[in-house]
C-alpha cells in the first residue's frame, strides 16, 4: 500500500498534567495533538563532510539504516500510519543514536514537516542518494516501495563492504607482518651485514647494493622522508580531501582502475532506478532528471545531467542528450532510446536499473577477487627481493674468498 508523505497541517498542542506534551494519532494518520518536547534538545554537533557523504564512519551504522528502511517500509505497506510506524521502529531499534533521530523526525512531521524534509534534515545519518530517493517518493507517494529499495541498496553496500574486508584481511595481515620484519632487518640486521661487507672489501651484486643503499638512505635521511610524506598527505588533502574538492574527487574516482568502473555503474543504476519511479508516477522529465541526478551523489553525473535537463526544458528529447552526455553505457542508452520511442520509458529504465544492479554485484566480486592476489604478489616480491639480495651477497663473497 502506498503512503502519502506530503506536508501535513499545523497541529495543536495538548499538554498533560505532568507538563509533557502528548501525541495522539488516529488510524488515518491524522495527528490530533502535538509531540514530545524536542524543541529544546541541544543542537547536534557539526559532522565532517566526509562522514555526511560516505556511509562508513557515519553517525549511524549502515546496518541500522538498512533495518530502519526495511521495517518502516513493511509497516507502511501493511497500512500503519507513518507516525505510528516511526514510533514502533523507534522503540524497536537497538541504536541509541538512531532512536534519537527517529524521535526528532517524528516530532518534525507532527509539527507539519513532510517526511522528505525530516529525512533531509539528518545529513549525518542518511547518505545523499538515500535523501534523493526519499525525495522521489515525495512525488510518487510510493514510500513503502522506495524504502524497500533503499533497504536492498543498504544490504548490498554492507555485503560489498564485508566482501572487501574478507578479501583483504589476510593480505593486510601479511603486509603488517612483512613490514615489521623488513623494518627490523633494516634497523638491526642489515647495518651489521653492511659493516661486514665493507670490511671484506668484496664486490657485491646489484640487488645487495640496491638494498644497502636504501637502508643507508633511510637511516641517514628518515626525518626528511617523514617530512616529505607529511607534505604529500597535506597536498592530497587540499587537492582532493576537502568538501570544496568534491568535483575533482568525483572525476578522479571515475578514472580509477577497477574501482572507477564500479563507481560509474553504481551511479548509472541509481539514476535509472529513481528516474523509472518518477517517470512511472508522471513527474515531468526535467524535474525527474534533477532528482535522479542528485541520487547519483556524483558531481560529474550531476553536471552532465544538468545539460540534459536544459535540453528537455528547451523542448528536446531525452535519448539524444543522454547519448551526447557520454556518461551512459551503450545498453543504458539503447534502453532509454527504446523507452522514449515506444512510450514505455519507465519500464525500460526499470529494466536498465535491474541489469546494472546485477552488473554491480558481479563487478564487486570481481574487484575483491583481484585485490587479494595483487597484495600477496607485491608482498611476496618485496620479501623475495630482500632474501635474494642477502643470499646473492653471501655467494658472491664466498666465491671471491675462494679465489
Amino acid at each position: 500500500m502506498a503512503s502519502s508523505i506530503e506536508q501535513g497541517p499545523s497541529l495543536p498542542v495538548r499538554v498533560s498534567s505532568t507538563g509533557d506534551a502528548e501525541s495522539f494519532v488516529d488510524r488515518t494518520g491524522t495527528a490530533r495533538a502535538a509531540i514530545d518536547p524536542l524543541d529544546d534538545a541541544p543542537a547536534a554537533k557539526a559532522v565532517p563532510w566526509y562522514r555526511k557523504e560516505y556511509g562508513g564512519g557515519r553517525k549511524v551504522k549502515p546496518e541500522v539504516i538498512m533495518e530502519f528502511s526495511r521495517q518502516l517500509g513493511s509497516f507502511i505497506e501493511a497500512g500503519i500510519p507513518l507516525i505510528d510506524a516511526l514510533e514502533i521502529v523507534g522503540l524497536q531499534t537497538d541504536s541509541e543514536d538512531m532512536g534519537k533521530v527517529i524521535a526528532e523526525m517524528r516530532a518534525s512531521i507532527l509539527r507539519g514537516t513532510s517526511f522528505v524534509d525530516a529525512v533531509a534534515a539528518h545529513t549525518d545519518v542518511f547518505p545523499a542518494y538515500y535523501r534523493a530517493m526519499v525525495r522521489s517518493a515525495g512525488y510518487t507517494g510510493n514510500l513503502d516501495e522506495v524504502l524497500a529499495q533503499l533497504a536492498i541498496y543498504a544490504e548490498r553496500d554492507i555485503s560489498a563492504r564485508r566482501q572487501v574486508k574478507s578479501a583483504l584481511t589476510y593480505p593486510i595481515i601479511v603486509i603488517i607482518v612483512a613490514t615489521i620484519a623488513i623494518v627490523a632487518m633494516a634497523v638491526f640486521v642489515l647495518p651489521k651485514f653492511s659493516s661486514l661487507y665493507r670490511s671484506l672489501g668484496a664486490r657485491l651484486p646489484l640487488p645487495t647494493r640496491i638494498l644497502l643503499g636504501f637502508t643507508d638512505f633511510m637511516a641517514n635521511y628518515w626525518p626528511y622522508v617523514l617530512l616529505l610524506l607529511a607534505l604529500t598527505a597535506l597536498t592530497i588533502y587540499f587537492l582532493y580531501g576537502r568538501k570544496q574538492a568534491k568535483p575533482r574527487r568525483d572525476a578522479i574516482m571515475l578514472k580509477l582502475p577497477v574501482l572507477g568502473e564500479l563507481v560509474h555503474l553504481v551511479a548509472v543504476e541509481r539514476f535509472c532506478r529513481v528516474l523509472a519511479a518518477l517517470a512511472k508516477a508522471g513527474v515531468p522529465l526535467p524535474e525527474a532528471i534533477q532528482v535522479s541526478a542528485d541520487a547519483t551523489n556524483n558531481h560529474v553525473f550531476q553536471t552532465k545531467l544538468a545539460v540534459v535537463r536544459e535540453a528537455l526544458v528547451r523542448g528536446g528529447g531525452l535519448s539524444e542528450p543522454i547519448e551526447e552526455s557520454g556518461i551512459f553505457p551503450i545498453a543504458a542508452r539503447q534502453m532509454i532510446g527504446v523507452g522514449e520511442k515506444t512510450g514505455l520509458l519507465a519500464v525500460q529504465l526499470g529494466k536498465a536499473a535491474s541489469y546494472y544492479e546485477r552488473e554491480v554485484t558481479y563487478r564487486i566480486k570481481k574487484a575483491t577477487d583481484i585485490f587479494e592476489p595483487m597484495v600477496i604478489i607485491f608482498v611476496g616480491a618485496l620479501v623475495g627481493f630482500v632474501a635474494v639480495a642477502q643470499v646473492a651477497a653471501m655467494y658472491s663473497i664466498f666465491s671471491q674468498i675462494k679465489k
